[in-house]
């Protein structure tokens, strides 16, 4: 409005200008309101931390209850088999070996964004569910609004993603977000091990997100990769633990981490990994 007009002009209808402008945002935020009851939707405020699993060897992993690259379990197919661990040897040598695009800051993408390298943390909107990762990619949407996958759109490192939240138990509140994400371009790894999807790029995840049942501190993501690099589907089920937001997001390492809210016995039992 300050570009619009001037000091002199604006000063004599200020007080009825400012009263229409305060009754409009009070009227939009009483219709957001009834729009969106939060209490229909789970707790995932506060930033999730990646749980660490004592004896894992090797950089954080996608399925983080084993070690990176071929310890991770994947289906992969030979071809890919060799390249993962062609990129091992070149780092055990010194070199970044097939993660050199993330090393020169390319996105991570899928589904490298979702282990928590950094915290996570959630953001829920009646029609839409923002993840801000904190990392490479800045943040992900979820549409939850009921729309098919468009065609014709570009494609990026982390997809489109489209999902839908379900009351499982019946009590009324929702407590699992099915997320489905296409469309991408690459090439992209899975964590630092430089283990590949396929340069295709025809990958799909299928997510369910959901806290645990015994420890609601604790959040579960559990990904289903489909990807033209791998013998057939795999599923891995990670966790992350709430933390209070004392950790600064941002690409810096900060000088002190706070202790995440969940036991050393749930670090080392609430995970698992399946392969389908």
């Amino acid at each position: 409005m300050r570009a619009l007009v001037t000091r002199g002009t604006a000063m004599p209808l200020r007080g009825s200008f400012w009263t229409l402008v305060q009754a409009a945002a009070l009227l939009t935020t009483i219709g957001g309101a009834q729009a969106f009851d939060e209490s229909k939707y789970p707790n995932w405020k506060g930033q999730w931390v990646r749980m660490i699993v004592p004896g894992v060897r090797g950089q954080p992993s996608f399925d983080q209850t084993r070690g990176w690259g071929l310890e991770n379990g994947a289906p992969l197919k030979d071809e890919f088999r060799k390249i993962t661990q062609d990129s091992i040897d070149d780092q055990q040598r010194g070199g970044h070996g097939n993660n050199i695009d993330h090393v020169r800051c390319s996105a991570a993408g899928m589904p490298w964004m979702m282990i928590a390298f950094r915290p996570l943390e959630f953001v829920i909107k009646p029609n839409l569910t923002y993840i801000l990762i904190a990392d490479y990619d800045a943040f992900r949407r979820v549409y939850t609004d009921g729309r098919e996958m468009p065609a014709g759109i570009e494609p990026s490192f982390g997809g489109y993603s489209i999902g839908r939240w379900l009351d499982e138990d019946g009590d009324g509140k929702y407590d699992v977000l099915e997320v489905e994400t296409r469309n991408f371009k690459g090439p992209r790894v899975y964590d630092t091990s430089g283990m590949p999807l396929h340069p295709d790029n025809q990958s799909v995840f299928k997510e369910r997100i959901f806290l645990d049942k015994n420890n609601p501190d604790i959040l579960h993501d559990e990904i289903t990769v489909v990807d033209n690099a791998l013998t057939r589907p795999w599923t891995s089920t990670s966790a992350t633990c709430t933390m209070p937001i004392r950790w600064r997001i941002g690409r810096n390492r900060c000088a002190s981490r706070p202790t995440p809210r969940c036991s050393s016995e749930a670090r080392t039992t609430s995970s698992a990994v399946t392969v389908t």
